[in-house]
């Protein structure tokens, strides 16, 4: 009989951590299953019909009753993050407007670095790619990201 409970409580353990822990119909859910109804056939072939019928039924109760605990949406709530993120990003203190004038750092392809006075700022080539060293003009500022243009070139 220790066997039997043994088997059971195995396989809930195991169906329990498919449900919540691993997702998915796995190698947890299937050895629980397999547990179970290990417990149900060694009752039946061990003990008999009786406690064959009595195990099964047990084991079907079990099982419904986890699936209706796991299902509550209470259980998901307890087990859910529940943390807003209300934070932006960091302002920066560099005032820049359309027609500011810098040096490329790096490449732009499309995104690179650009020097503007003494700070230094992501930016984005407006068209193509800009080698080092180039002089940019900022051409467009939009949603914190800015893009620019060689300065050399006609528009």
């Amino acid at each position: 009989m220790g066997l039997i409970i043994t088997l059971i409580i195995v396989g809930l353990i195991l169906l329990f951590a498919e449900i919540l822990l691993i997702p998915g119909v796995g190698f947890a859910g299937i050895l629980g299953l397999v547990s179970m109804g290990g417990s149900c056939f060694y009752a039946f072939h061990e003990m008999g019909n009786t406690v064959g019928g009595i195990v099964t039924a047990v084991n079907v109760v079990l099982v419904v009753g986890l699936s209706i605990y796991v299902l509550r949406a209470q259980t998901w709530k307890r087990l859910s993050l529940d943390t807003n993120i209300d934070s932006k990003a960091v302002e920066t203190d560099l005032k820049l407007a359309v027609g500011d004038r810098g040096y490329t750092m790096t490449r732009l392809s499309p995104m690179g670095t650009a020097r503007f006075g003494s700070s230094a700022l992501e930016v984005k080539a407006l068209e193509g790619m800009i080698d080092p060293d180039v002089e940019v003009e900022v051409v467009l500022l939009e949603d914190g990201k800015v893009y620019v243009r060689p300065v050399s070139e006609e528009y």
